[in-house]
């Protein structure tokens, strides 16, 4: 599971840094400042969480099981529908694509992420209870 964890959290990351790049250089001339700053907002979240991904990765073996599983489906699925739906909605000017639906998603996704970390808290709670 560390792999996948690993691959995750690094392509997360990665993406990260190309969609902030892709924000400060191409999309501030192309988008309003409104839309431009919840596009970095989906940056700097799917950065924080891809660096949990990749901290679940290398907690010790104790840390391990099927709470460390739910914090990382949780941080998985809350990047893609928070951050995710933050692109599509702050870019749809400039697509023409009318993304609009998608904007329940984003609470979702935050509600996701609030429970990855959540699950983090339980699981570091019990390891040590049993330490």
């Amino acid at each position: 599971m560390e792999k996948t964890y690993i691959w995750t959290g690094s392509l997360f990351a990665g993406l990260a840094v190309l969609f902030g790049a892709l924000g400060a250089h191409w999309l501030r001339e192309n988008i309003s400042q409104p839309d431009l700053l919840s596009f970095e907002t989906g940056v700097r979240y799917q950065i924080f969480h891809a660096l949990a991904i990749l901290f679940l990765a290398v907690l010790p073996t104790r840390f391990k099981g099927k709470l460390c599983s739910a914090a990382y489906y949780l941080f998985t699925f809350g990047t893609l529908f928070f951050s995710g739906s933050i692109y599509l909605l702050s870019t749809s000017d400039l697509t023409g694509i009318n993304f609009s639906w998608l904007g329940p998603v984003t609470p979702i996704g935050g509600l996701l992420m609030i429970s990855g970390w959540l699950m983090l808290f339980i699981l570091s709670v019990r390891s040590f209870k049993e330490a």
